[in-house]
């Protein structure tokens, strides 16, 4: 990494559930050497079950805010990452230079069943956004 952070914008759909997770896992893993944020096309309210999932894994995401892309209008970024299809399919705006990487990661808030297997979904999803977001940061180190 340069000297100074890099910026990354994670993008999901909602930016409730997949995305905050990145964010938080990539601040982790990151420390001081990138600036990271999310955002969503639309904005559907920090998910209580992600944050949950992640205080067990030790990272609190309990302050993070749902925000929109909109809300990153005119900023640079030197990478967007998108966690699923539709955000990568629809997102309206990306900054020209920026690196664009993609993972489709699985939809916890989508889980249906017992509270028991929809926490389940959120940690299987937690668990796989951990594994990617932890090897992208060792690639830019």
């Amino acid at each position: 990494m340069s000297d100074r952070p890099t910026r990354i914008l994670v993008l999901c759909t909602g930016n409730s559930c997949r995305s905050q997770m990145a964010e938080g896992y990539l601040r982790r893993f990151a420390g001081g050497c990138a600036e990271v944020h999310s955002a969503g096309i639309q904005a559907h309210g920090l998910n209580p079950r992600a944050v949950a999932v992640m205080q067990e894994d030790g990272v609190d995401i309990s302050a993070h805010t749902s925000k929109t892309i909109d809300a990153f209008e005119g900023s640079t970024f030197d990478m967007i990452l998108t966690v699923c299809d539709s955000a990568r399919e629809n997102c309206p705006w990306f900054p020209a230079r920026a690196e664009r990487m993609h993972h489709d990661f699985p939809d916890p808030a989508k889980a249906q069943g017992s509270e028991e297997e929809i926490v389940q979904e959120f940690r299987r999803a937690r668990d796989l956004i951990k594994a990617y977001c932890r090897d992208l940061i060792g690639q830019l180190a």
